[in-house]
């Protein structure tokens, strides 16, 4: 059995935000074969679901950049939590900074998660962010924060780097950037490749390969762990590089491609149709 672990923004989903056909078609007839498909995101579980092709899949869900595990019937397996205490030094060196924030928890995003931010322009990104009261978050009982997002305009991309500098060695995090103008930081427990790792030994399973297919700086995790990396025609140069095979891009069914084409994990007569 292979697992195949793949990201979703700017992997499988296309630029309109959807599963293709022909990735569809591809996922459909791997899972026949009884590999292990797992869907590896940055997104929360929440913004995961609500896209109609993984509604009618079953498979396991890795959120958060590996902060949240869901098993294939939903089940959660596993989380990775910041504690309060270096949420607010995080959040406070952040602040400090002039970049937007995005906390990710058990209750949500705040103010938001990042789909449905993507479109729109400075000054609604600016109001957003400026009007929002962050100390509402700490009134929730229960907390569990999963996840900071630093984002910045794409016209103050040097920020990316500030932040980064900022937080690194201080506090037991991971960094990673899903799009070149954001900075993920999650628990140093949380992460696309520990997370890989982690369900394996959960579920006393044995894969004969790992093949992980991304786009963003996230991904290089999970291409840490990996027997084949596989990048998006679309992805930055730099994630490229990292990869094994480099596909197609996601508007061009890079994933179904590779699968046909690059790997030849599906039997010649039954390839699919692609651009």
């Amino acid at each position: 059995m292979k697992c195949i672990s793949i990201d979703l923004d700017g992997t499988l989903l296309n630029s309109e935000h959807e599963i293709s056909d022909a990735n569809v078609k591809a996922l459909n007839e791997l899972q026949e074969l009884g590999h292990c498909i797992i869907l590896n995101t940055g997104r929360a579980y929440a913004d995961v679901i609500k896209l109609k092709a993984v509604q009618n899949m079953e498979v396991p869900i890795f959120c958060i950049n590996g902060s949240v595990l869901y098993s294939k019937s939903s089940e959660l397996l596993y989380e990775a939590t910041l504690s309060v205490s270096t949420y607010k030094e995080i959040f406070k060196i952040l602040k400090g900074l002039g970049v937007g924030i995005l906390v990710y928890t058990n209750y949500g995003g705040f103010p938001s998660t990042l789909p449905p931010l993507h479109g729109k322009n400075k000054k609604e990104l600016d109001i957003l962010f400026q009007g929002y009261n962050y100390d509402e978050i700490l009134e929730k009982d229960n907390l569990k924060i999963y996840k900071l997002i630093a984002l910045v305009h794409h016209d103050q991309l040097e920020k990316v780097e500030e932040v980064k500098t900022a937080l690194a060695g201080k506090f037991p995090i991971t960094m990673a950037s899903s799009f070149p103008n954001n900075v993920e930081i999650t628990s140093n427990e949380a992460h696309k490749g520990k997370a890989l790792l982690r369900y394996r030994q959960m579920m006393n399973l044995s894969f004969d390969e790992i093949i992980a297919f991304g786009d963003g700086g996230n991904d290089l995790a999970q291409f840490e762990v990996a027997t084949t990396s596989v990048a998006m025609g679309n992805a930055p140069l730099q994630i490229q590089q990292k990869a094994d095979l480099v596909t197609k891009t996601n508007d061009e069914d890079g994933f179904a491609y590779a699968v046909c084409h690059l790997l030849q994990l599906l039997n010649k007569e039954e390839e699919l149709s692609v651009n």
